[in-house]
């Protein structure tokens, strides 16, 4: 799950860690009525969607920007009323873009120095690690392949915590001297916390910027949080802004189904995750291209087998299906009984293949064949890729 920009803000508030003032509007007079009341002589106007290259990007309405500088409340609203009800591309949205519903309006602040500081979970140590940079305001992974030496990497204990010590080297390690350095270990000390508290699987804060009068603030984050864990984040989960997600993934999430869109034609629908992948990857070893990542996991139910297939033929760019059912847990039967509860549902008029081995198999096997429906079976997985690729083709 990703938040916004001016949500995460909303929790370098609660957890202290330092960042430019400003408030969220949905109305060219809520910008105004922010930016009287921030006092400020600069400000700026930032159009929030879950999407960077925002300040490059450009509005379908011909406006360019979705960062502006302003030097008065009236200019704010202006470019607000500019933003707002707006499809806003860069070249993360693609070409469709995406809608502007809010604008975060914020004090300006003159830069001095751009840094990178980001957490993570490491999965090679089984804890977390710290990445910072002085090369701030870019892509990291930029950084990585030309600059590696510019990059510092610390690893901290998951029993122990970030220690002052640790921000301290860290600090040292990105040019900060003097009362800086005090700010950074506070500044990283509190965004750790954020990290632990919330459930994030990662925080990313770039650019980390020295202000000219003196400050170090966190300028733009971007948060990813566990999935897994959301269940104790009621406050993190209010957050969701499920316009900004493809509804497709919405409505996965809604019956605990695992979904990710593609761009391809060949729709998957897999029990496992490694199942799923080594599917896509056979389809595309035989000349196909998946549609979907789609793993109905090792327990669904019929009612989530049938909202599975609801899924994958909303996406009108599906010509052919692949179900590959492997039952150890997950009963073969029971697949076969959502796809036809589905076919009942939604009228399946393109390429079916039906891969079933394991648990129950030959009960599922048999309550396909007795359903009437059109469908291809499929003896292996290997068979099952090269008849859906050439079903899809003919057709």
């Amino acid at each position: 799950m990703n938040i916004h920009e001016y949500q995460a803000r909303e929790l370098f508030g609660k957890y202290g860690v330092a960042t430019q003032p400003g408030r969220v509007a949905s109305t060219p007079e809520e910008a105004e009525k922010v930016a009287v009341e921030l006092g400020t002589k600069e400000l700026i106007v930032k159009a929030q969607i879950h999407a960077g290259g925002r300040g490059k990007g450009t509005f379908k309405n011909g406006f360019k920007g979705g960062v502006h500088v302003c030097a008065s409340p009236a200019e704010a609203r202006d470019i607000a009323g500019k933003m707002l009800g707006q499809v806003l591309v860069t070249h993360q949205t693609g070409a469709e873009g995406k809608l502007v519903g809010k604008i975060f309006v914020g004090e300006a602040v003159e830069i001095a120095r751009e840094l990178y500081f980001a957490v993570l979970h490491d999965r090679a140590t089984s804890g977390y690690t710290i990445i910072a940079s002085t090369e701030g305001g870019v892509n990291i992974e930029e950084v990585a392949e030309h600059t590696p030496e510019k990059i510092v990497k610390v690893a901290v204990n998951p029993a122990l915590g970030l220690q002052a010590y640790q921000s301290r080297n860290l600090a040292t390690a990105l040019g900060l001297r003097g009362p800086l350095i005090n700010q950074a270990v506070k500044l990283f000390g509190n965004l750790f916390t954020l990290f632990v508290k919330c459930d994030c699987s990662m925080v990313e804060v770039n650019p980390l910027v020295v202000t000219k009068d003196g400050r170090l603030m966190a300028l733009d984050a971007k948060f990813n949080f566990d999935d897994n864990a959301l269940y104790r984040q009621p406050d993190v989960v209010a957050m969701r802004d499920k316009t900004e997600e493809d509804p497709r993934e919405v409505a996965a999430s809604e019956f605990n189904l695992n979904y990710i869109g593609l761009d391809g034609n060949i729709a998957c629908l897999v029990n496992g995750a490694g199942l799923a992948m080594a599917t896509m990857d056979i389809i595309q070893h035989y000349g196909g291209s998946p549609a979907n990542f789609l793993d109905v996991g090792g327990g669904a139910s019929k009612e989530q087998v049938t909202a599975a297939f609801k899924i994958i033929l909303s996406d009108p760019h599906v010509r052919g299906i692949l179900v590959n059912i492997f039952g150890g847990i997950m009963d073969c039967n029971v697949i076969a009984n959502g796809i036809v509860a589905a076919a009942k549902e939604v009228s399946i008029n393109i390429p079916l293949v039906v891969r079933l081995e394991g648990n129950n198999v030959a009960a599922g096997k048999a309550t396909l064949a007795a359903s009437g429906l059109a469908l291809v079976s499929a003896d292996s997985l290997d068979d099952a890729a090269q008849k859906v690729v050439a079903a899809v083709k003919k057709a």
